[in-house]
């Protein structure tokens, strides 16, 4: 397990995303802008990550793979794309019920990652046969370059992790590095291991609040340069797990690593929210008919915290249903919230994103 000493470097690293995260936070965006990023950004992991592995896919066509009818047949380079898309989709639903890591999340994501392969591929790994070492092997030297814990040793060492996992007080960036880390370096499938590693480390910061919305792909930073992240997995030392990898010496060189990618990861989203939100106000204003936008503006004037049809119709000399009409528009591009009171609506209020732009919004709608 790795043991992490808070270095000057990795405190400067965690304070530069947390600013970030507050950047992300504090930027609002319409339902509609914000489900298409994240669809797009689910793509873009999805290629990465498998091209980490050696799909030879290029984006244009892991997109194309993930938008074609399920029922059609797959290769299996377009199976792998589609396979990382769902399980991106999975442990979106699982985040947002806060469910624990454990090792049922663990063997239900690598499940997902290996959809569609041999039974011997899915679940843990078993004995291998006498005379066979199972090990990560160079394509090109056919020389180990990981040799994995013995089989025997990995439920305990999944259960050490999922202990540390649920117990630690370490940042949820450490936390997420070191499940990152430990999935790999475990190695606890035939196949599989890295694609559920980023899944679930992913996972970890999604739910603690670093997921930045599900804006963005990570695993594009890790694919952009293989051979530097693959070298900060290693850290320099021997290919048996028993000489090192167990207890690196130096864990803080996968740290720093891990961190810096998540720093320049969180300054991309950054870019990403503050253009789309300029874009999201006036495309979501592109749907309003000139009397709804007229409606909002004088709501963003006017408006109490919360406010009903029959006020609104009242000073505004126009039938209840005409607003209610109006207020629907202004409801289904996300600009006002109705307040529920059982199955009827009890009022209405500004959307968060209306509050948070309502400067840029009155100029747009004057």
């Amino acid at each position: 397990m790795l043991k992490i000493t808070l270095t000057n470097e990795i405190l400067n690293y965690i304070s530069d995303i947390d600013k970030n995260r507050y950047k992300v936070s504090s930027v609002r965006l319409s339902k509609t802008t914000a489900n298409k990023l994240r669809k797009n950004s689910k793509k873009k992991s999805s290629y990465a990550s498998t091209k980490i592995e050696g799909n030879p896919l290029s984006e244009k066509q892991a997109s194309e793979v993930i938008d074609r009818d399920e029922h059609k047949h797959f290769l299996k380079p377009e199976q792998e794309v589609r396979n990382y898309f769902l399980a991106l989709n999975y442990l979106e639903e699982k985040a947002r019920k806060k469910e624990a890591f454990s090792k049922k999340l663990i063997l239900d994501v690598q499940k997902y990652v290996e959809k569609g392969a041999s039974k011997e591929k899915i679940g843990l790994r078993g004995e291998t046969p006498p005379g066979v070492l199972f090990a990560v092997y160079d394509s090109q030297s056919g020389r180990p370059d990981y040799i994995p814990p013995e089989y025997s040793d990995v439920p305990v060492l999944l259960d050490e992790l999922i202990e540390y996992v649920n117990t630690t007080d370490d940042h949820p960036l450490i936390k997420a590095a070191v499940v990152h880390y430990q999935l790999v370096t475990i190695h606890p499938f035939e196949d599989g291991n890295g694609r559920t590693a980023r899944l679930l480390s992913g996972y970890i910061l999604d739910i603690n609040g670093y997921g930045f919305n599900g804006i963005g792909s990570l695993e594009e930073y890790f694919a952009y340069d293989v051979e530097e992240y693959y070298a900060a997995i290693q850290m320099g030392l021997p290919p048996l797990y028993y000489s090192g990898r167990n207890n690196p010496p130096h864990p803080e060189i996968w740290i720093n690593y891990f961190l810096r990618m998540v720093l320049l990861y969180s300054n991309k989203v950054c870019e990403l929210s503050e253009s789309s939100s300029s874009e999201s106000l006036q495309s979501s204003l592109s749907y309003l008919n000139e009397k709804e936008k007229a409606l909002l503006f004088f709501l963003l004037k006017n408006s109490k915290r919360e406010f009903t049809p029959i006020e609104l119709s009242r000073k505004l000399d126009v039938t209840n249903k005409t607003i209610i009409n109006r207020l629907a528009a202004l409801v289904k591009n996300g600009f006002v919230t109705p307040n529920m009171s059982k199955e009827r609506i009890r009022s209405y209020k500004l959307s968060d994103m209306t509050v948070q732009n309502a400067k840029e919004l009155k100029k747009l709608t004057s």
